[in-house]
């Protein structure tokens, strides 16, 4: 679990004895108790299988895939995959292949409902690099609606694992992936997917071969 649920699970808990000594009431305990154990849940941090063939590009998060679309980057381009995440959804972030952090970049904004098109530029997030040798990927963290926090746990110079945990956003959210241009695609539009141990995509053969020769 994530330390945050033993916060709020932990304060709540404390709120409902402290009513219940004050009113001697249980109906009036039992609301955040209810609530206690609610955020214990949502902030579970649930071990994962993590995929180990050669190539393979993971999910960075739970949730369901709301688009995948070719764009265009001054690096060239590259297929963005959006990973919606409910309030449902385990928020843990994970790194979609091994490398080292290339980049750190966070960006105060706004809390738009993380469905719309337009949260990916307007609302507050923040976008990790990731070199892996002879290609890059990113994955953008975007709060949402009901999210006030994002969570990075990694900075510039970290050497990560695939995936290995690398944040977190609060409650509903959004999640964005940049792979490489060269990669065979195996998740769709509306595909439901779980960090760490969905493979998203993997490197085509030709980028594979360079990526083991480097």
């Amino acid at each position: 679990m994530v330390r945050d649920g033993y916060f709020y699970g932990g304060g709540l808990l404390l709120v409902a004895f402290l009513l219940w000594r004050v009113t001697g009431s249980h109906v009036l305990a039992a609301i955040p108790v209810i609530l206690a154990c609610f955020f214990l849940w949502f902030f579970r941090d649930p071990n994962r299988s993590i995929p180990a063939g050669p190539g393979q590009i993971v999910s960075p998060g739970d949730g369901k895939v709301t688009e995948a679309d070719w764009i265009e980057t001054p690096q060239g381009s590259r297929l963005k995959l959006s990973i919606f995440l409910n309030v449902f959804d385990v928020h843990v972030n994970r790194a979609p292949e091994k490398g080292v952090v290339k980049q750190v970049v966070y960006r105060r904004g706004l809390f738009l409902n993380a469905m719309r098109p337009d949260s990916a530029a307007l609302n507050e997030q923040n976008m990790i690099v990731f070199d892996c040798g002879s290609f890059e990927i990113a994955i953008k963290q975007i709060a949402g609606l009901l999210a006030r926090r994002i969570v990075c746990t990694v900075k510039e110079g970290d050497r990560v694992e695939r995936g290995s945990r690398v944040g977190l956003i609060k409650f509903g959210s959004r999640v964005d992936v940049l792979l490489p241009a060269d990669v065979d695609l195996l998740v769709k539009k509306g595909d439901r997917v779980k960090g760490g141990s969905t493979v998203l995509a993997v490197l085509s053969e030709s980028s594979l071969n360079s990526t083991v020769a480097s």
